[in-house]
């Protein structure tokens, strides 16, 4: 075996051995008898090892000429230009996105390959291209020297019309996606290696089949201030990332982000607050029973951060929620019905679990009339026998309908139910089935109670911070309003003959 077929041997690739001989050839002839062919076969295998990139995730700029596979998703314009030279021709120049199961690359098609693609390209063919890779505008970017359909090879990337949350692939591209807005975040600006400044925002929007985080580049990152959490909007031609390990949908100079009039309901399913466990990132909801003022803090950058406390409380138990950043501004009132996800279950103050809402998380105040909250609630409460059976118990509701689910057809029952158990619910149970629960559950004798209105609908709820109570009566009252009621209690709730 010579020279030449040694080095090819222990080459992996899938160049040719004639034209491997060939390229070897033109090598010697190109150093004027300077290398051998053994030296030049070296040298033309270290070209073809850096040209070689196993998957698009592979591919960096400052490289050589690098060789791929991917499958087209998407299929740009042909724009024209003016060379630099008067007397040339007009440019012409295709931006194809490809992707693999690792990332997407644009591929930039020049002149008759430009024009090929617009003729004879389809999104969905699978490409072997040959080119070298830059830093784009919009980031990596490869030039392509040559581009081949490859028919017989296979690359798992979905490409589809319209995608849900959960069809979202890593390297995915020109992707339209209709979700519900779960939450905003501010502006944020950042210095780039050029001296340039960025911008960037986030949307969280969610479907039936799931949430994602959309990132807003510079001038898409004013978006974020146009809509409000429970808008449905349609996410144009975005593109799939990674970052710490999940995926995200970006947004740059082509996409887009509109508001649509369409029907989107996202079900988190969130976990019982008594089954959390520390180190944990979970989604969990409930109601609102106790808020705190926002803090500032002096970081050690000398920056200034902030953070809010609130506490919530489902049918299984209650957890202090830490409001972090920008999520220490959101407007959450006491008896709201929250959800928030990807928190972070940590160690809390008197050895308390506590809930960490950071940037990844989302924070969600639910609509009154929201199906996707009565779904929230059911997904939080557990089993909760005790709570159905109270629930039974007041106003004949079906006892297979637990927990926060049980009061989801009035505006903020699901709220109530959580911040009504902490008095009704620990009380018979200290009671143990005692004749002193006994007896007043059966009395008919006129009470009055002081407190603050913390539901109105039906049942209205009164919160002293010592206890709460549900009261029956038809006046017309405000959240927060601090009124007296007095009438007979029966099976725990105070049917309000007065209220001043």
């Amino acid at each position: 075996m010579g020279a030449i077929e040694e080095v090819y041997e222990d080459l992996d690739t899938d160049v040719e051995f004639e034209e491997f001989e060939a390229a070897v050839e033109d090598k010697v002839e190109q150093m004027g008898g300077l290398a051998d062919e053994e030296t030049a076969a070296m040298l033309i295998a270290h070209e073809l090892r850096d040209e070689e990139a196993d998957t698009i995730a592979d591919i960096e700029p400052g490289m050589n000429d690098v060789k791929f596979l991917g499958k087209v998703t998407a299929i740009g314009d042909v724009r024209t230009f003016e060379r630099d030279d008067e007397e040339a021709d007009e440019g012409r120049v295709c931006n194809v996105d490809v992707a693999d199961a690792s990332g997407s690359v644009r591929v930039a098609l020049w002149d008759d390959m430009a024009a090929a693609a617009e003729e004879e390209l389809e999104v969905g063919q699978v490409l072997r291209v040959m080119g070298r890779p830059k830093e784009g505008y919009s980031g990596l970017e490869v030039s392509a020297d040559k581009v081949e359909p490859d028919e017989d090879a296979e690359v798992d990337v979905q490409v589809l019309d319209t995608y849900r949350v959960e069809d979202l692939t890593l390297g995915a591209s020109d992707v339209d996606l209709v979700g519900q807005v779960l939450d905003t975040d501010s502006i944020r600006t950042f210095d780039r290696d050029d001296g340039s400044e960025g911008r960037v925002a986030n949307l969280t929007v969610g479907d039936e089949t799931g949430r994602v985080r959309v990132t807003l580049w510079d001038g898409k990152a004013d978006l974020a201030e146009e809509f409000d959490a429970g808008e449905v909007v349609e996410v144009g031609d975005g593109y799939v990332r990674e970052r710490d390990g999940d995926l995200e949908l970006h947004v740059g100079d082509r996409g887009t982000v509109e508001r649509v009039d369409e029907d989107v309901e996202y079900v988190p399913e969130t976990t019982d607050i008594a089954d959390l466990e520390i180190g944990q990132t979970v989604d969990v909801g409930g109601g609102v029973i106790e808020t705190d003022p926002k803090r500032t803090f002096d970081r050690d950058d000398g920056s200034e951060g902030q953070v809010r406390n609130v506490r919530i409380k489902d049918e299984t138990g209650e957890i202090r929620v830490a409001l972090w950043g920008d999520k220490a501004d959101r407007e959450i009132e006491l008896a709201d019905r929250v959800v928030f996800t990807d928190v972070e279950i940590q160690d809390g103050w008197q050895d308390d679990l506590e809930a960490s809402a950071n940037w990844r998380s989302t924070v969600s105040v639910l609509d009154e009339e929201s199906d996707a909250a009565a779904g929230v609630a059911d997904g939080a409460s557990g089993s909760g026998a005790a709570g159905g059976d109270r629930a039974a118990g007041d106003d004949d509701r079906d006892a297979s309908e637990t927990g926060l689910g049980a009061f989801a057809d009035d505006g903020q029952k699901a709220a109530a139910e959580a911040v009504a158990s902490e008095g009704g619910e620990d009380e018979g149970a200290g009671a143990s089935g005692g004749a002193a629960a006994a007896t007043a559950e059966r009395s008919s004798e006129d009470v009055e109670f002081t407190g603050t209105v913390v539901q109105t609908g039906d049942p209205v709820v009164l919160d002293d911070g010592q206890q709460t109570k549900t009261v029956d009566t038809d006046a017309s009252l405000r959240l927060g309003e601090e009124i007296t009621v007095r009438g007979p209690e029966r099976d725990g709730t105070i049917d309000a003959d007065d209220v001043f």
